[in-house]
């Protein structure tokens, strides 16, 4: 089986790719990228607060809301922002209070096609029986000069 760009289970995923042919500046590209989506998605998503934490060992969350974390994760020039319910001890101990996580699928739900729009360029296809997995321009990177 083939090795894929990982992201948490039950994201929300926009694809693009990370660099732009230059392999020497791949790391500049990779804080290009991060820089961008953070104040992306802060000024389209005003409750998001900047959050340095990981999900695992290879999802790197950026930024935190009482009900979602946004991140990142790379592989192979491949980068998969995505966008997913919490899950955190602090989250579960407040769920338990307060129930949040019908609320926090609603607002993922809600805010899902904008956060697509906004930041996918590349729409998954579908993959091989190895792994490999297939994209195309999605639509809206299409729009805005494919």
């Amino acid at each position: 089986m083939g090795r894929f760009v990982s992201y948490p289970t039950g994201s929300v995923v926009a694809f693009r790719l990370l660099d732009d042919g230059e392999e020497d500046d791949v790391d500049w590209a990779y804080e290009c990228l991060v820089d961008e989506v953070i104040d992306a998605a802060k000024a389209v998503f005003p409750s998001f607060e900047r959050f340095d934490g990981w999900r695992g060992r290879e999802d790197r969350i950026l930024l935190r809301n009482a009900f979602a974390d946004c991140g990142i994760s790379t592989y192979c020039g491949l980068a998969a922002i995505w966008l997913v319910e919490r899950d955190d001890p602090q989250y579960w101990e407040a769920d338990f209070y307060t129930p949040r996580t019908a609320r926090a699928r609603h607002w993922l739900a809600q805010v899902s096609g904008k956060f697509i729009d906004l930041f996918g360029e590349l729409r998954l296809v579908g993959r091989f029986s190895n792994g490999e997995a297939i994209f195309e321009r999605s639509r809206s990177a299409c729009d805005t000069g494919c």
